[in-house]
């Protein structure tokens, strides 16, 4: 996989081909039953969708490239990093916001070795991007966002009894943590922005909407 994308070609072809080109198959046959498959495909997603934005995927998912190379070792390694994009030694100038929620989650990890670690950071980084979470990591949906904190980082999820969106319970967790109001209201149920918090989030993933859109002009031309 290449560490630099350009913005040539549509980004679904960019994203599906990342994928491919990682596991060896589309992200809409993604076999997921293990733990270990599903901690592949998730990465895998991530890294893909990351390419789907442009620019230096290291900065796109949150690594530096020396992780990003040991996560490739382990998880694809079929896919090697450029020499000369070692060189870079890019690391991540992570904002305020990315460290607060990053520092997080590996706070709450539930599980041990470097797959946590990584997700932390990723998870991070792409929960700046404006979409539903669940989107940004190139997830299929929810459900696989909250199977994926619920088995790297349980005691947070866990706290996330009323179902709230993702981006905003990790939120609103900062603020608690801090000592914060963020909440005039008493009850949730009585809050102007009640959709806001806890919002259908189903959908078709970004990626799965453009293979679809893909297959469809394929079909009719």
């Amino acid at each position: 996989m290449a560490v630099r994308t350009t913005d040539g070609g549509p980004k679904v072809h960019r994203g599906i081909a990342s994928y491919c080109l990682l596991t060896g198959g589309n992200p809409a046959d993604a076999e997921t039953s293990s733990d270990s498959d599903f901690d592949r495909h998730v990465l895998a997603s991530i890294l893909a969708v990351g390419t789907m934005d442009g620019g230096l995927v290291c900065e796109r998912v949150g690594l530096s490239n020396e992780d990003l190379a040991l996560l490739l070792e382990r998880y694809f390694p079929s896919v090697r990093i450029r020499a000369q994009e070692l060189l870079l030694r890019f690391a991540p100038n992570d904002s305020e916001e990315v460290a607060m929620l990053r520092d997080l989650l590996l706070a709450q990890r539930s599980s041990e070795g470097d797959t946590g670690r990584w997700l932390a950071s990723m998870i991070a980084r792409r929960a700046i991007e404006p979409n539903h979470l669940w989107e940004e990591l190139g997830l299929r949906d929810r459900g696989e966002l909250s199977r994926a904190l619920n088995r790297h980082f349980a005691p947070l999820a866990g706290r996330n009894t009323k179902n709230m969106r993702w981006k905003r319970f990790f939120y609103r967790t900062l603020c608690e943590d801090e000592g914060l109001v963020i909440c005039t209201t008493p009850v949730c149920t009585e809050c102007k922005d009640f959709n806001l918090c806890f919002g259908d989030e189903s959908g078709e993933s970004r990626m799965a909407e453009r293979r679809r859109e893909a297959l469809l002009q394929a079909a009719s031309s």
